[in-house]
């Protein structure tokens, strides 16, 4: 399929998990990918990954909240595909706790990656894409480019423990309405996609104490397995969701059968209301 062929995509934490599986889902429809991760290791092994499947790919390795990342993100992919038509903003984690036990480090950390971090990545990127629309348009051509923003349900409708996630992925809703108003005019869709349970290394079912570091910071991951459980009994659909179904709700913003859709946020969720 080459649906995306010609378009370059830039995603933001596809090393693993959903953005790995945008990362692959949007090559495979023909675009090149400029894949980011923390670590050189699962960046360079996803570019690897597409181009054995003949595909293109660069990895841009270090953290988006890097004040340099942005404008490095971006230049990279110029340099080397030539353009920036597709943006998806995914790179995150979460830090949970009541709000009594809530540090201030730990609220500015969710709204620096998820919320600070896409903003200074779009803001790098309006130049390039301000430009070429204007030459697009004196020729008389629209070419529409996208941005898709990454929520959560937890951004559409709050979660007890998640002050800070919350806040910072609702924060993105508002992004996502705000450039799509003032990016319509460059021909570029902004929209969102808010994620209910989808299982990743951070959200797998365990009652195992289970901790990452990212930024230093030194973070428990997993869903205890009641907890789980509970969350699944939610689900109209009865169960989580797979990067893979994930990444094909990000792809349906990316794909040209979204061309005059914007400013929306839809929810993949296996049909969760929040």
């Amino acid at each position: 399929m080459t649906k995306l062929q010609g378009k370059t995509a830039y995603v933001t934490g596809s090393g693993r998990g959903i953005g790995r599986a945008v990362a692959l889902k949007l090559a495979s429809e023909g675009a090149a990918v400029v894949v980011n991760d923390l670590d050189a290791e699962p960046a360079n092994a996803v570019v690897d990954e597409i181009a054995a499947k003949g595909g293109r790919a660069i990895a841009v390795v270090g953290s988006v909240n890097e004040t340099d990342f942005a404008e490095r993100f971006i230049n990279a992919g110029l340099d080397r595909f030539g353009g920036v038509d597709i943006i998806v903003n995914n790179a995150g984690y979460t830090w949970d706790s009541m709000i009594g036990r809530m540090t201030d480090d730990q609220f500015d950390a969710m709204i620096d990656v998820h919320l600070k971090a896409p903003f200074r990545i779009l803001r790098a990127a309006y130049r390039p894409i301000a430009d070429a629309a204007r030459a697009e348009a004196a020729e008389g051509r629209e070419v529409i480019r996208k941005v898709v923003n990454i929520s959560s349900v937890a951004g559409t409708g709050g979660n007890p423990g998640q002050v800070n996630y919350s806040s910072a992925k609702s924060g993105v809703l508002g992004m996502t309405k705000t450039l799509a108003k003032e990016w319509g005019r460059l021909k570029v869709n902004v929209n969102c996609v808010a994620f209910g349970y989808i299982e990743t290394r951070l959200t797998v079912a365990s009652d195992e104490k289970v901790e990452l570091e990212f930024e230093g910071n030194r973070v428990q991951v997993g869903v205890p397995e009641k907890v789980a459980h509970g969350l699944k009994s939610m689900i109209p659909m009865g169960r989580a969701g797979s990067p893979e179904e994930a990444a094909d709700g990000v792809y349906l913003f990316c794909a040209p059968e979204s061309n005059y859709i914007s400013g929306q946020t839809v929810v993949v969720g296996g049909g969760i209301s929040i």
